[in-house]
């Protein structure tokens, strides 16, 4: 992990504190369905699971997690699979909460110990079947963005940990500035040298991490697999003690082959 030291950041701002933060990313759930009624089974599986009711209170969370109130919601779910959900937030204004620009783990699902701006929330999922070969990926897309004086990365905990995240690529970046008294511009207005910093260590620990970060741009990007296998958490309505060995090799190495192409956004060629 490349690290900085940057000055610590303490000035009067002139108005409102209008840089926008934003924290992007993408969580994939890798599954193998043997059939094709196994496949089909899975994707009704996630749909139902992931629906758009159930999207809007794991939203609603994280708008409590970061002290937000909500404005408005609009959600949606699809035909044949697939839902959407958005939430409009603005600041909670509370003399109980503390405004905190720590470059430390965000809360898990039963603390609530931040502060939001004006913003919204977004989830869109994207459930999917290989043609033949029995891999189903199971992608989600949140993004969580703020004008304000926080960080939307302390939301960061609570969401991998509401999803069976395999794989997660996350951005944070930083856009436009703020003036303090005097009138100079601040492109940023907290310390940050990575987005593995705001993870609990519990969650760096299980999984394998790659930072690739552009600090004189305040873009940082962070993916991250999960280090540990084990076969039956990936299998759909079948258990590795019912397959031969050649058919567990073949499975796993499928598997393998998916989450590896996901993590490098790279097709690997077939040997």
């Amino acid at each position: 992990m490349t690290t900085r030291n940057p000055k610590k950041f303490k000035f009067k701002l002139q108005g409102f504190n209008n840089l926008t933060k934003t924290l992007s990313f993408n969580i994939y759930d890798i599954c193998y369905a043997q059939t094709d009624e196994q496949r089909k089974g899975y994707l009704e599986y996630i749909d139902d699971v992931y629906n758009a009711e159930r999207l809007t209170q794991i939203l609603t969370n994280v708008a409590d997690i970061i002290g937000a109130s909500i404005l408005n919601v609009a959600r949606q779910d699809y035909e044949p699979q697939g839902a959407s959900v958005c939430l409009l937030i603005c600041e909670e204004h509370s003399a109980s909460l503390r405004l905190s620009n720590e470059q430390a783990p965000g809360p898990l699902p039963d603390a609530v110990v931040a502060h939001l701006d004006k913003s919204h929330l977004t989830v869109h999922t994207y459930p999917e079947s290989h043609p033949d070969n029995g891999i189903s990926t199971f992608r989600v897309d949140i993004d969580v963005s703020t004008c304000g004086l926080i960080s939307p990365l302390k939301a960061l905990n609570y969401l991998i940990h509401s999803f069976d995240s395999d794989i997660v690529l996350m951005d944070y970046r930083v856009r436009g500035f703020t003036r303090d008294k005097g009138g100079r511009k601040h492109y940023i207005d907290h310390k940050i040298n990575s987005i593995q910093n705001y993870l609990a260590k519990e969650t760096r620990a299980r999984y394998q991490m790659i930072d690739v970060n552009v600090y004189q741009e305040n873009i940082f990007h962070t993916k991250m697999m999960l280090k540990e296998f084990e076969l039956d958490n990936y299998l759909f309505e079948i258990q590795a003690s019912d397959l031969s060995e050649y058919e567990k090799d073949k499975i796993e190495r499928r598997l393998r082959r998916e989450m590896t192409e996901i993590f490098y956004s790279e097709n690997i060629p077939k040997v």
